[in-house]
Order: C-alpha cells, then structure tokens, then sequence
C-alpha cells in the first residue's frame, strides 16, 4: 500500500500540526497507510502540547517533488561482472532495452553496457582472446562437462581447421590454448598431451578413454557441445566475462532519490538512451531508460488547516492530492482531477478531525484527544475568539473529558508556554506563525504572536519594523505585518513593513497610524485581519 503524507502549512502552528497528526491515526484505524509530516519548526506552544501528551514531533517533509524512486524505471534489472556477454544480450532482447548495468561484490556499480557496445565489439574486437567462467562456456555452449580443473579459463582460442596432420606438424599448441575440434583423435590426442587449457568437442564428438586419462593426467578442461564448429566460432567470443566489454567505468548515473525535472535538464543535454540508477552507496538499483519517465507514481499527500500554494510544500504541483481538509476562505490550490474537500466553518481544523472521528465511530485514544484539543484551544484563544463555535465548544468539552485535564488551565498554560521571548530573534518571532496569501496577482504575509506584556517587545519596535522591511524586501512581498496578539486585553498590536503603511492606514481609516497601533478585539487573523487586507488589494 503507498504512503500518504499529511501535513499543514509552512509555517506549522498547534492547529497544523495537531490536525496531522488525529487525522493520520484516524486514517490508519481505517486502513489506509498515512504518516503526518510537518514542512517547518514547530512553535513553543506546540512543542508544549506535544510534550505534555507525550507525542512523537512529526518528521519535516522538505519536498514531494517527483524523485526517481516514484517512476517505474527497470527495477533489479543488473547483470554481474561475471555474467557472459552474451547473457547480458539475452537480458537486453527479453526485457526490450538497450543497455544493463554491470555490478560487482554486493551490487557495486561498475559501469553500463549497450547495445551499442556489443555491435562495436562483434565488428572490431578481436575474438581470439578468451578470459571467463568454465560454467559460462558451458552454458553458452549448450555444452555437456567431460573434465573440470578450473572455474576460470583464460587463453587463446583456436580452430583445428587444417587437415589432421597438417595441424599436429605446423600448429604449437601450449597451455594457455582454448581448442576446438571435432572427432579427429589424432588431434584430440596431440591437445591433451599438450595441456591445452580447454578443450571444445563439436558435434558432441566422442573421446577416447586413453585421451580423457591423459587429459585427467595434464589437468586439461574438456567441454562438449552439440555445436558445430562453426556455431562455436561464433559464440565462444561471447561467453567472455562481460566486463571485459566495459570501456567507461564512470557513464552519467543517478541516484534514486535525485528529482526527475534535474534528470530531464541533464538528458536534454546528453541525449542518452539509458542511466544506471543507484543509492548513496554506489550500488546499483536498476536501469532507467529516458522513457520511463512517463510512467510514474507522484507521492500521495492530504493537506490540512490550508488550501494557498503559497503555504504549502515545494512540489505540490507534481503530487497527488486526495484530500483537503480546512476552515480558511478557499486559497489558490487547484487538482487535476475531483477530490474530497472539507472545509467548515469553524474554529479549528482539529474540531472537523474530531467530527470525522465521531462520524467514523473510531475511539479517540487520551493522547489524540489532547492533541486535536490542543488544536482547537490554540486557534479560538481557548474558544474566546469569535472565530469558535457551537462545534468547537462541544468537541472541547468532550476531548478534554477524554484527555483528562481541565481545558482552561490547561489552554492558558499552553498559551503561555507559547509567549516566551527567550531565545527568540525577531525573525523567530514574525515566523512563529506565519501566512502567506494572494490576490490579484499580489502577495503578502501576515505573523501572528501570543502575549501577556507587549511592553517588553515595544522596547525593540524599531528592530521588528526592519526586519519586516528586510523580509518584505527579500521576498517581494507586497505588504507584511505582525499582529501581537494579547490574550488578556483581548486585542493585537500591529507592526507593519515600512512600504506598508497605506495599506494600513486604509484598513483602519487612519492618517498616520502608528507603528505598535492596538486593535480592539482584534484577535483572529482569519476573521479580523486578511479580509481586511484582501479588500484593500481587490480595490
């Protein structure tokens, strides 16, 4: 069954991540085979729940660009180094493809044989050397083993073409000579009593008792085969060792895990047919022809608390989306194809996992009960934002039944977990929580932060309005702001780029305002600020 990642946006906040994780179980309990991902840190309020809990921190998905890994290149199609050529044509011919590549020891990848190679070695080798395996002669021979004194066999290949005579009187034979001969004893005779290293019978030739105790004697290897020798002529060259065709040990190869769009820039230039694929360790996986390419498998992923491309993971244009589950205002996401889409109007993603989870009848066991309850008491402010509703009050009521713990000294803990400076840059916490969003072809970027004395960040105000102007700058970003969120006031300070004071100055009907400006009862930035922002870009 393939995986399926779950993950939430960029810049992963309790809600996110929380999401990801019930829905991934809940998924599981159905069958399916799901991990949750995050794309990003997680905040300290999340890692707080997490802890608190007892849950694993999910592992950070970076991409789910198309890698070689999700293609369906030739897979084990190797031939080892002591194969015969002609195996490695066989391999070719029963497979359609026009190369192998050749490994050694534990599929060390030694370099790539094709089909070229072969026709350049039939038309300009030389076919008198022999340097192989008695198992593969044998076996390209359809041969029969009379005698074996050696697995290897190395020398000189040489036809008894010339009459009986002749040959025995003008033709030395030594022991790095590979003989073939038919039903000529006299011959048979004047080999064995030479040592030759090996002795090819044609025509399933028979052999005197005598010869065969003197080629015993002389430690002569004796093959038979139904092959004439003409046949054999043809084939011996073949039974060679195939890496003895290898002229390139170092052809362009991939490794499985390298991008496909990074294979294609690289075969436009090459115009190979075929590239070994192997792992980091050099050993060799399988065979790639550059059509493969077309048969592949994107990563299938089920996106959570998000629905903008501009918050979610690099490649999404490339996977396979089955699922969205959310709670924003529809984002720029589109499919290729129809999928399920759950998006409510309430307070938390985690509160539509809790309702799939009572739609489903599926147990909520105590630690998924605090992670979706963590969710929701992050994102309504411990149901105190005007974002929570009817839902989200009844899933609290019961997840923190289930979890154990009293749900408002619980959230204000959490909560206040998440408003520690300490440690923190300025950039830490403009990226705490952060969105991304688009309209009319326009993009900015909104941070959220929690806290209980906006004083203390007030005494650094300047170094957070450069660092909006920095990230504004480096991004191009058409406005980007940071709303400090007070809990207890129940309103957000305001911290703007620079360029972005008259989109501010519209929002709140103001001439000059503020750096630093409060906003009553400003607390959602999904409800009191981005349709805000939206309707200014759209006018």
């Amino acid at each position: 069954m393939e995986k399926t990642f779950i993950f939430g946006h960029k810049k992963p906040d309790s809600d996110s991540v929380m999401s990801a994780i019930g829905l991934s179980y809940l998924k599981n309990q159905l069958g399916d085979h799901t991990e949750p991902r995050i794309l990003g840190n997680i905040n300290k309020e999340t890692k707080y729940a997490l802890n608190y809990f007892g849950l694993k921190e999910p592992e950070y998905l970076n991409d789910v660009k198309l890698q070689l890994k999700d293609v369906n290149y030739h897979k084990g199609f190797v031939i080892k180094d002591t194969d015969s050529i002609y195996d490695g044509y066989q391999m070719m011919l029963k497979e359609g493809l026009t190369g192998v590549p050749v490994v050694k020891g534990k599929k060390e990848f030694v370099g790539l044989i094709t089909i070229k190679d072969l026709s350049h070695m039939i038309v300009n080798a030389n076919f008198e050397d022999l340097y192989t395996s008695y198992d593969n002669i044998k076996r390209v021979l359809k041969g029969e083993e009379v005698l074996r004194f050696n697995d290897e066999v190395a020398g000189k290949i040489m036809v008894a073409a010339y009459r009986s005579t002749t040959f025995i009187n003008t033709v030395p034979l030594t022991k790095d000579n590979i003989l073939i001969v038919g039903d000529r004893h006299s011959v048979i005779e004047y080999a064995v009593e030479s040592g030759v290293k090996l002795l090819v019978l044609s025509g399933d030739a028979e052999i005197k008792e005598k010869h065969i105790e003197i080629a015993r004697k002389n430690k002569v290897n004796i093959i038979r085969t139904p092959y004439d020798s003409y046949h054999i002529t043809r084939l011996i060259p073949l039974t060679n060792y195939i890496k003895t065709m290898i002229r390139s040990y170092n052809p362009t190869k991939f490794e499985e895990t390298e991008f496909v769009d990074t294979v294609l820039d690289i075969n436009n230039k090459l115009k190979h047919t075929n590239y070994p694929v192997v792992n980091k360790k050099n050993q060799c996986l399988g065979l790639l022809r550059i059509t493969d390419l077309n048969e592949k498998h994107p990563k299938n992923v089920i996106l959570v608390d998000h629905n903008e491309k501009l918050q979610s993971v690099e490649g999404l244009e490339e996977a396979n989306i089955l699922e969205i589950f959310d709670h924003h205002n529809l984002g720029s996401i589109t499919t290729n194809s129809p999928i399920n889409f759950r998006n409510m109007a309430v307070g938390s993603t985690c509160t539509i996992v809790y309702i799939l989870y009572k739609e489903r009848e599926v147990e909520i066991p105590k630690e998924i009960a605090g992670a979706l309850l963590s969710g929701i008491l992050s994102d309504t402010l411990i149901l105190k934002s005007p974002t929570a509703t009817p839902r989200d009050v009844e899933a609290v009521e019961e997840l923190s039944r289930i979890a154990g713990v009293d749900y408002k000294v619980y959230g204000m803990d959490m909560l206040k977990a998440g408003t520690s400076l300490e440690g923190m840059s300025k950039e830490d916490v403009l990226y705490n929580d952060f969105k991304l969003y688009t309209v009319n072809e326009k993009t900015f970027a909104i941070g959220q932060f929690f806290t209980m004395n906006f004083e203390e960040m007030k005494k650094d105000l300047d170094d957070y309005i450069a660092t909006l102007d920095e990230v504004a700058e480096a991004n191009h970003y058409d406005f980007v702001a940071l709303y400090v969120t007070d809990i207890i006031q129940n309103g957000s300070y305001v911290i703007f780029n620079t360029k972005g004071q008259e989109v501010v100055d519209v929002i709140y009907q103001m001439e000059k305002t503020p750096e630093g400006y409060f906003v009553e009862n400003c607390v959602s930035r999904k409800k009191h600020v981005v349709p805000l922002i939206m309707e200014v870009f759209e006018n």
